[in-house]
């Protein structure tokens, strides 16, 4: 008997140990990883916040609703002219944050950005911008003017901006700015803090931009 019960036990051990080195060692060499290792996190080449960014001005409506004031901004870099603006255009045209108020409508969206060797930028947008737009001719201007300063103030290299919708040249947004031309800065649309505000004037469908009030 005593033979007997020591061989079941060295027949039981082998059988525990073929089993163990099949878990452990047979499956892991087999199947090509340890069965016992979790898989690796997955991994990227830079975190968001390691990506570079650039210090810019965004305009929004004014607290006299007349003109626009600006704020800085921090959007990605990007090296050439044609990406930093739609970096800039992407910051300018999302939500803003209270007490901030947009000028752009809301749901307008970026298609394209094109930028010209003599500094003209189109500027693609969804039909939302229009479409969406309350109308009146001081919120169309300020719709208009700031995505023309945010890129013309940001950018050395593009000096004036001209807007489309869907992909199409347009004559207005809302009946009152003359769009069929690409616009320059115009800083007379950005308020001062030293200098009163009044109220611009209405410009004619058939120019290209109007000059406000000193």
């Amino acid at each position: 008997m005593s033979g007997r019960r020591t061989a079941l036990v060295a027949i039981v051990c082998a059988a525990a140990i073929a089993v163990g080195w099949l878990l452990f060692v047979g499956l892991p060499r087999w199947y090509g990883r340890p069965v016992s290792s979790p898989p690796p996190p997955p991994t990227t080449d830079a975190r968001a916040d390691d990506v570079r960014k650039i210090t810019v001005r965004l305009f929004y409506v004014g607290p006299d609703g007349t003109r626009l004031t600006s704020i800085e901004r921090e959007v990605p870099y990007a090296e050439q002219p044609a990406a930093q603006a739609r970096h800039i255009i992407d910051a300018q045209i999302a939500p803003a944050a209270a007490p901030l108020v947009s000028a752009i409508p809301s749901g307008t969206t970026l298609r394209a950005v094109f930028v010209t060797p003599d500094g003209s930028a189109y500027v693609d947008l969804g039909g939302a911008i229009a479409s969406g737009h309350p109308g009146g001719s001081t919120s169309e201007l300020l719709t208009v003017y700031s995505i023309v300063q945010a890129l013309t103030v940001n950018l050395p290299a593009i000096t004036s901006v001209q807007l489309l919708v869907d992909g199409k040249e347009v004559d207005t947004l809302a009946g009152h700015v003359d769009l069929k031309r690409p616009l320059p800065r115009n800083d007379g649309w950005v308020a001062d803090a030293a200098e009163p505000v009044s109220p611009p004037p209405t410009p004619p469908t058939d120019a290209p931009a109007a000059t406000p009030p000193r």
